[in-house]
């Protein structure tokens, strides 16, 4: 199936971690995994999960002023508690805590009427589920393996197992069918093999209810896209892809965690990834109420201010200049005929761009429309003189990146050559 057009239009995605480990501000699902804290103890916060003040149109909002084209909310984590009224397992907010009701209908439809795509998370995993320790990978890449995560050598239930499969098909089956994702982002899959998954299986049932829903690397062979982790990858990876970051260290609410990543930085990840050709899925950790935290809040709406700004250089773009021909991110138009320069540093008297075959037809700062000065100096035969465009003036840098559109008299030509020798 071709990729839908869409996702590599968004540029922008927000993750939202969100469930119970929210109370306490612990790890999600990790943090009994690990033995960070007890499994009881983990497990109490049902009792204190409320969404009291959830408000999934304010979500909307902040998202669509964000900038962002989609988001992804998990509807599931590893701990198996579910965030809608699933008739598989009994482990789910509407049963279990004081939330008392689904939380996916209402962000479905808020998103859908703010314009915004619906991507929902799931884990294959579910180290709570009575059936899920019952086989183990032919190669765990724990040693030992964790007996949440996998049965004891000759201790294997294929019987138990076909019963969890049957659960993961049936709760997938039931978000397929009531909120008709755009998006689907699995993970847990390392924890199996595609067989032992029964993937093939699994993305036919969710094609055949709905044949343009987008499916993550988590997937497998079935995976439309790459899922890269809080940070850039210095080589993009083939194909969509999409840069998964926290706005500070933790993908869901930790009260101890002040570390939040400035604007600035914001723009930089953001820049860098979509330069690459990437989306950026920008993580925030809503509280137990369902509030998400004014510093993450006023960062989303940092971002999205500089793109509003910068809306050319982003939407309707593709990735642009390869390392070396420009010091920093650049896009391109999708006709090819206007390059987009990121300057994170004020500019001091040229910005110069390398190998430029074509001839610059007029330069302008994003935000301000000013025009610049530009000439070319040198370059032999096959070999390009160097383009200088004037720097801007101090009134026309942009606070965090400040972004020159440089029109060109064709579709970009670079030269990528080793020069005379």
């Amino acid at each position: 199936m071709p990729m839908r057009p869409w996702f590599r239009e968004a540029k922008l995605g927000i993750f939202v971690h969100w469930g119970v480990y929210a109370v306490d501000g612990v790890p999600e699902s990790w943090s009994f995994y690990t033995g960070q804290v007890s499994h009881e103890q983990y497990m109490r916060q049902l009792d204190g999960f409320t969404a009291s003040r959830y408000d999934p149109r304010a979500w909307a909002e902040l998202f669509a002023r964000a900038g962002a084209r989609y988001a992804v909310l998990t509807a599931r984590h590893h701990d198996g508690v579910a965030l809608w009224d699933s008739a598989y397992g009994g482990l789910d907010v509407v049963r279990r805590t004081p939330a008392g009701r689904d939380l996916i209908a209402g962000y479905a439809d808020a998103l859908r009427d703010r314009g915004l795509k619906v991507g929902l998370y799931y884990s294959h995993s579910d180290w709570n589920h009575p059936d899920y320790a019952t086989t183990r990978h032919p190669a765990p890449d724990e040693d030992p393996p964790n007996p949440l995560a996998h049965a004891r050598p000759g201790a294997e239930d294929p019987a138990a197992w076909s019963r969890y499969l049957a659960y993961r098909d049936g709760q997938v089956g039931e978000l397929v069918d009531r909120f008709r994702p755009d998006l689907l982002w699995f993970d847990g899959e390392w924890e199996r093999t595609e067989e032992q998954w029964g993937l093939d299986a699994l993305a036919a049932r969710i094609l055949a209810g709905n044949p343009d829903t987008v499916l993550n690397a988590r997937m497998l062979s079935h995976g439309d896209y790459a899922t890269p982790e809080q940070g850039v990858p210095l080589q993009a990876p083939d194909g969509p892809w999409e840069l998964c970051l926290t706005v500070n260290d933790s993908w869901g609410f930790q009260h101890r965690d002040h570390n939040h990543k400035s604007v600035r930085q914001l723009v930089r990840y953001f820049t860098e990834t979509i330069a690459a050709g990437g989306n950026l899925l920008l993580d925030v950790g809503p509280r137990e109420d369902g509030t998400i935290p004014a510093e993450q809040a006023d960062r989303l709406t940092g971002l999205g201010a500089w793109i509003a700004r910068h809306a050319e250089a982003v939407y309707g773009t593709v990735a642009g200049l390869p390392p070396g021909h420009h010091y920093g991110p650049s896009t391109l138009s999708a006709d090819r005929r206007t390059l987009y320069l990121v300057c994170f540093d004020t500019p001091r008297e040229t910005v110069s761009v390398r190998g430029l075959r074509n001839r610059v037809r007029r330069v302008r700062v994003l935000g301000t429309g000013a025009g610049l000065g530009h000439r070319v100096t040198g370059g032999l035969h096959d070999v390009p003189g160097v383009t200088w465009i004037d720097a801007p003036a101090a009134t026309d840098v942009d606070e965090y990146a400040t972004v020159l559109a440089v029109e060109l008299d064709g579709e970009l030509d670079l030269y990528r050559g080793t020069g005379r020798t």
